[in-house]
């Protein structure tokens, strides 16, 4: 019996929809190669999508995974699909003709298929394979958005999942704000975070986690090496818990020493603003709405040149390389806010020439009139 975090019922319910908006588009099958994807419509839980592998879902709701033969019984631990056919592993091997073949025992020639693009998965030499299969075979079309608008809205039950992830995410922020002091490493610091969310029954994150101190605390991306942080000093935190893969993520900067005027009103900008972006973050507003909300508090703060192009973004059950994923807020994203949506808002201020950096975020579930922050952690500076 598969090992299934979600009734059958409810991923039955997912597919029947994605049905739904297949036949819409009039798509007879969809080539799905997300990860994310395949977890969503059935359970499928693996990291073997780093190499080639193929979901193929008919409009009728029938399913064939192609994958590799150290996935078979993955695939049955994890999911509902019942039929998984093997490419061999070997030199010159080119699986998009096992993908041709199921197409074709499918009834699937001529036909009209959506194919997956936007996916980790799918490298442009693999689709390349698969083009190359599928050109005069059938008809084909991109549909990246066709599952990935369906996984936005969570259900009761991935809002469940995404509170837990951000208990976790809070209990790790506790054992970092015990664990900053001068002098401490860097090293110490993940693993104080890491400890308490692998210890709270959590996964890990589908992106690295940001921890920087000194000028390192400007930079807004993992990058390797440690040091110590120093006397006097800001450390930045952005990291993100997983519980079933669904993610929250959390954004802070704490201060050693003595907080100066500028890191005040730099905090004081990134408080004001991340609540007039969890005000807007309602039905019906979009994701220009909440940027612009934030662009207008940090502006009026007189630190312009300080706040970065996009303040956030979508999360939902993601897999590596990043838990990041459209939409974003930025400019212009006119994608419609639903009951359901989860959202990451950061406001990220730097001052490159005074080498300062001051950050905000939570994470939160939009409801119909109101926007649930899964973080309990206070907005307070913290100065050790």
């Amino acid at each position: 019996m598969a090992h299934l975090h979600f009734s059958e019922e409810e991923l039955a319910a997912r597919r029947h929809r994605a049905c739904e908006a297949m036949a819409a588009k009039g798509l007879d099958a969809v080539l799905l190669f997300k990860q994310e994807s395949m977890f969503y419509l059935t359970g499928y839980d693996t990291g073997g999508y780093s190499l080639f592998q193929c979901l193929i879902m008919r409009a009728d709701g029938d399913l064939v995974l192609v994958t590799r033969s150290a996935d078979r019984q993955q695939a049955a631990h994890t999911s509902i699909i019942p039929d998984v056919r093997i490419w061999v592993d070997k030199g010159g091997a080119n699986p998009a003709l096992d993908v041709k073949a199921v197409l074709d025992e499918k009834g699937l020639g001529g036909k009209h298929v959506g194919v997956e693009l936007h996916a980790w998965c799918l490298t442009g030499q693999r689709w390349d394979m698969v083009r190359n299969a599928l050109d005069g075979f059938c008809y084909h079309e991109d549909v990246t958005d066709l599952v990935q608008t369906l996984r936005l809205v969570k259900s009761p039950a991935e809002q469940e999942y995404v509170r837990k992830s951000g208990a976790l995410c809070d209990e790790a922020l506790k054992a970092l704000n015990e664990a900053i002091e001068p002098d401490v490493d860097e090293g110490l610091l993940y693993s104080r975070m890491s400890q308490a969310i692998f210890e709270g029954g959590g996964d890990p994150g589908a992106s690295r986690p940001i921890i920087g101190s000194g000028d390192g605390a400007l930079l807004v991306r993992y990058f390797t090496g440690r040091a110590k942080v120093g006397a006097q000093d800001q450390v930045q935190l952005e990291y993100g818990a997983a519980y079933r893969h669904y993610h929250t993520a959390i954004m802070r900067t704490v201060l050693t020493g003595v907080a100066g005027d500028r890191h005040k009103a730099m905090h004081a900008a990134g408080v004001e603003a991340l609540a007039a972006c969890q005000e807007v973050a309602r039905p019906g507003a979009t994701y220009h709405d909440i940027y612009e909300a934030h662009a207008r508090v940090v502006d009026a703060h007189g630190l312009k040149d300080c706040r970065l192009n996009a303040c956030g973004y979508s999360l939902s059950a993601n897999f590596p390389p990043s838990w990041m994923e459209e939409p974003m807020i930025y400019p212009e994203n006119r994608t419609v806010i639903e009951p359901g949506h989860v959202i990451f808002m950061h406001m990220i201020l730097v001052d490159g020439p005074g080498k300062l950096t001051m950050s905000l975020g939570e994470t939160g579930i939009v409801h119909g009139s109101s926007f649930e922050s899964v973080s309990s952690m206070p907005h307070d500076l913290v100065v050790k």
